[in-house]
């Protein structure tokens, strides 16, 4: 087995097995509120600082600022879009004037799934863009990879905590079949990881620059999506704001000084 392989299947692997960790972590304790608000600022804060500091700036690097603005666009658009195919077209928050609305129209028209069907496998599917942005990283250069894993590896934690969470306000108590189902998710998760980013690595580490430049820009803008939409409102929304507003803050930091030492 080749050197860069043996890398690029380390970083894989460590990515892919954080959503089965945190399903464990789940699985044997209850994270207090104040414990999962502050961990999903904290993956909120590392994702944020990965997409400015690391993926953006050498996206440019590879491709046009044109080009990688488009990516950018094209990647939070699909993801958009898969979280309103998901919703059924209609998504809105719960202080909003339509939320009644929205609400009434859910009952005669139900999400593909329950709240765990719709939370685990939408990530799930999210999951693959992470991969193929690590396997790009990896493409590009090895230290890129790594930082995007590791701000992959803390957010599919925080992930499988909120997916234990659900699953066992859902079924109550504790039992083997609520530890099945958090660890088939999550695990499925983790198989999503492992997988594209072999697939990022190997199938399109020969693609023109401004082509990775553009794959990768993409990426960056998924990730954002996912961010600003699922995880600081999920954060914020278990404690006082000031928690997660701290942790995100350390989170972005934690990155920022990382960054200039790779």
């Amino acid at each position: 087995m080749s050197q860069d392989l043996l890398i690029v299947a380390s970083i894989a692997f460590s990515a892919a097995i954080a959503s089965p960790i945190g399903s464990l972590i789940a699985i044997w304790s209850r994270p207090s509120t104040l414990f999962m608000s502050a961990a999903l600022g904290f993956a909120s804060g590392v994702l944020l600082a990965t997409i400015t500091f690391e993926m953006l700036p050498n996206a440019l690097e590879l491709a046009s600022l044109t080009l990688v603005v488009s990516g950018f666009v094209v990647g939070f658009a699909a993801i958009y879009v898969f979280d309103l195919t998901i919703h059924r077209g209609v998504l809105v928050g719960e202080k909003a004037e339509q939320y009644t609305k929205v609400r009434r129209f859910h009952l005669t028209h139900r999400p593909f799934g329950d709240e765990v069907t719709v939370l685990a496998g939408g990530t799930g599917a999210e999951e693959l863009i992470e991969g193929l942005s690590i396997g790009i990283g990896l493409a590009i250069k090895p230290d890129l990879g790594l930082m995007v894993a590791l701000a992959i590896v803390i957010d599919n934690v925080s992930e499988a905590l909120s997916i234990g969470e659900i699953i066992r306000n859902e079924m109550g108590g504790r039992g083997r079949s609520q530890a099945r189902r958090i660890l088939g998710w999550t695990g499925l998760i983790g198989a999503s990881v492992l997988v594209s980013s072999f697939a990022g690595w190997y199938l399109l580490q020969d693609l023109p620059h401004p082509v990775l430049g553009f794959l990768f820009g993409a990426g960056a803008g998924g990730m954002f999506y996912l961010t600003v939409t699922d995880l600081v409102p999920e954060a914020e929304e278990r404690q006082y704001q000031q928690i997660p507003a701290i942790t995100m803050g350390i989170g972005f930091m934690t990155i920022f000084v990382l960054s200039s030492f790779l």
